[in-house]
């Protein structure tokens, strides 16, 4: 499982990156980011101690 949220969290930041940076899609791209960073929280919250 912290794999796969590592994975998504990749994909949803280089996504967003793309999408600020190159393609014009407005606030909605912001979203990406917001999943990254809410697929990292959600990793370390579940990581065994």
């Amino acid at each position: 499982m912290r794999v796969v949220l590592n994975v998504l969290a990749i994909i949803f930041m280089l996504g967003w990156i793309l999408g600020f940076f190159v393609f014009t899609t407005g606030f909605l791209i912001h979203i990406l980011l917001i999943l990254a960073i809410f697929s990292l929280i959600i990793n370390f919250l579940t990581e065994p101690i």
